[in-house]
């Protein structure tokens, strides 16, 4: 008799969570098409307070963003009501509502890190891809308040062939503002993003960039991480090899231990209006938490499952030795496909198995 062992599911490490779909800005690559004024349905607090209670057995960390979050008017509600369960919160802004009493609010809320986006080294580039003058200057002001309050900070960047040049001198200015952190983000057409897909760089330019990175994480100044760009983990380790080294978290910190699509496996994104997807990129809908218990969703739902098993990865991607450290931009082959489970586009490597 062949007994079959349900394999237990590992809980998720990171939620992002758009507490509302508005936001005072317009920007060019904005994945949720945000608008002025929040869209009907958005959770009531009642019910984020719920999705909390419902988290607490997982105990993620939870990224609150958006839109923009601050426009979110229980927010300091909300993640004060995340540090009494336990649970650790984060918030990604485009920094330019922040001020002084607002970091100070952020903090007594249990706030430990803000993300600011910078999109460009010049008030120029950045303004352009934010859509409003000034901008440059607000995000850098945000960074000046949230220093004297003692809130962590880190900087967001995505990167398209529009900002490609700026990056080095982005990654200086993050140096300079003594960033805790700094986040790639590679172009993913989705939301207003899809009217940028022209603008995103070619797979021979992912390469250099990554290796880039590779290059600059040696640089124990500040925590570097490549988000969208699962090719990072296999750049890591070629170049690893090369070097006679092994990946391990003490030769690579955090990176040893994590993987490059973390999409339904360690990661998750919840809508304003309680969509759950395997990230925001990714529109591949799991369930809803008006409707499901998360745990369901989380545990039990068909593209988490898929998402899951590298063994169900088409194309090249299935081909690949280092399909299960990193597992292809599962949102760009559903951008250019319509599945998820299909080969990366915009991988130049060739598979030995293939």
């Amino acid at each position: 008799m062949i007994l079959l062992i349900e394999q237990k599911v590992k809980p998720p490490r990171l939620i992002a969570w758009e507490l509302t779909n508005a936001c005072n800005l317009a920007c060019i690559h904005c994945r949720a098409s945000a608008i002025k004024e929040p869209q009907p349905g958005e959770l009531t607090t009642a019910e984020a307070k719920h999705f909390v209670d419902e988290l607490v057995e997982y105990k993620p960390i939870i990224i609150l963003t958006g839109g923009e979050p601050l426009l979110r008017t229980d927010i300091y509600e909300v993640a004060q009501y995340i540090k009494g369960k336990g649970m650790r919160a984060v918030l990604a802004t485009n920094g330019t509502l922040l001020t002084p009493e607002i970091a100070r609010k952020l903090k007594d809320a249990g706030i430990q890190r803000v993300s600011i986006s910078i999109d460009g080294a010049t008030r120029e580039m950045h303004d352009v891809f934010r859509g409003e003058p000034g901008a440059f200057e607000a995000s850098l002001r945000a960074i000046d308040i949230l220093k004297k309050e003692g809130l962590g900070f880190q900087i967001n960047t995505t990167i398209t062939q529009r900002n490609l040049k700026e990056i080095p001198q982005i990654y200086d200015l993050a140096i300079e503002l003594k960033a805790s952190a700094l986040h790639i983000f590679l172009l993913v057409p989705t939301g207003r993003g899809e009217e940028i897909e022209s603008e995103e760089i070619p797979p021979e330019e992912y390469e250099r960039v990554l290796n880039w990175f590779y290059d600059k994480s040696k640089d124990k100044r500040m925590q570097l991480k490549a988000t969208c760009a699962p090719h990072y983990f296999r750049i890591m380790r070629q170049r690893a090899k090369a070097e006679g080294i092994r990946v391990t978290p003490e030769t690579h910190g955090l990176e040893a231990m994590t993987k490059g699509c973390l999409g339904g496996s360690a990661f998750c994104f919840v809508s304003s209006k309680g969509d759950v997807y395997p990230c925001g990129y990714l529109p591949a809908l799991a369930g809803n938490i008006k409707q499901k218990p998360f745990k369901m969703i989380w545990e039990k739902s068909k593209v988490f499952c898929d998402l899951r098993d590298p063994g169900l990865l088409k194309g090249k991607c299935g081909l690949c030795e280092y399909k299960n450290v990193c597992g292809g931009c599962r949102a760009r082959a559903y951008a250019g496909t319509g599945d998820y489970l299909e080969e990366e586009p915009y991988c130049v490597y060739e598979p030995g198995g293939k």
